[in-house]
């Protein structure tokens, strides 16, 4: 089945066509606009997929050697994410599917990421997926696909937005993941203590919220001078902070269920320190290729496969959900 999949959760804009599991094309685009403001403008979000979908979708078409008619599906996030970023994509492909009478499926985004391993890997079920982002931090049971059990989640700040806003008070550049986890190569991830939230709070919940101010008090206290020439090793114990939190939980996620199959996933997942750590927990670990983690049409359109092939799909009156969760 040739599915197209279509990405516009956030910032970034993502078209990719699929079939049998195999890749016959993807676009993606990352909005650059929002650097200088340290995090994502929603409004600017959305302009910028109304620019960008269109050349991209015609783009992805022609690499595959494709035209339109020749798809049999369109599968689309349609949440959790940013409501007018959701609006601009499903729009399109609701469009695109009335103009050629095909099924369309809305796809949830966070389900799209752990989809991306199915595309990868043999994965027996069940396994485990932490999925860490700039939006979620969540430890899910995934017994069959499609069927999911979501053991634990943030509390308040997800560990990528945590990394974004340690960024921003650092002054490092947008996104924050990947600036700290560079300048954090560097540093000693011992030289500062920071909390490790809710390690024994007898549950699989993260808290990331504490962590943050507890960098912004710190770095009250520091001299200008002294930020300035430790700001390596502030960002390596920072990084480490993040991580043990993560591992912990995980930790105990593969006691609780006896699974030693797991798959990282999302933004976060590109960090290579935790790929590290959670490889020490003595578990196979699934992770995909950096280009992959961060938000992408082909984990849509993989999903959609899935689903459309067993002839599941969804009105053309269904909604977009800002705040859907994976259960």
């Amino acid at each position: 089945m040739i599915v197209l999949g279509i990405e516009t959760s956030c910032d970034e804009t993502a078209v990719s066509i699929v079939s049998g599991r195999k890749v016959l094309s993807e676009k993606i685009y990352s909005q650059e606009v929002h650097a200088k403001y340290g995090g994502v403008v929603p409004e600017l979000a959305s302009r910028d997929h109304i620019k960008k979908l269109f050349p991209l979708t015609r783009e992805a078409f022609s690499d595959a050697g494709l035209a339109p008619q020749d798809i049999e599906g369109v599968a689309v996030s349609a949440g959790p994410g940013l409501p007018g970023a959701l609006l601009v994509g499903t729009t399109f492909a609701k469009g695109l599917a009335t103009a050629l009478n095909i099924p369309i499926i809305a796809i949830n985004h966070l389900e799209g990421h752990i989809f991306i391993i199915r595309l990868l890997y043999d994965l027996p079920t069940p396994f485990l997926a932490l999925l860490v982002s700039g939006g979620h931090t969540e430890l899910v049971l995934v017994k069959e696909w499609g069927e999911y059990d979501v053991l634990g989640t943030t509390r308040d700040d997800a560990a990528g937005e945590a990394f974004d806003k340690a960024a921003k008070a650092l002054g490092l550049p947008y996104p924050g993941g990947p600036s700290i986890e560079k300048l954090a190569k560097k540093g000693n991830p011992k030289a500062f203590e920071f909390p490790r939230a809710m390690l024994k709070s007898g549950d699989l919940d993260f808290s990331f919220s504490g962590l943050k101010t507890a960098l912004i008090n710190m770095l009250r206290k520091l001299k200008k001078n002294e930020v300035e020439n430790r700001l390596a090793d502030i960002a390596a114990s920072f990084q480490e902070a993040v991580v043990d939190s993560l591992i912990v939980k995980l930790a105990d996620a593969v006691k609780l269920t006896g699974t030693k199959n797991v798959a990282l996933v999302g933004g976060v997942a590109a960090n290579e320190r935790l790929r590290e750590k959670v490889s020490e927990l003595g578990v196979k670990l699934y992770a995909p290729p950096k280009k992959y983690c961060t938000d992408n049409a082909t984990m849509i359109a993989c999903a959609g496969e899935f689903y459309l092939e067993k002839g599941v799909s969804s009105p053309l009156t269904f909604s977009i959900k800002p705040n859907w969760g994976l259960q």
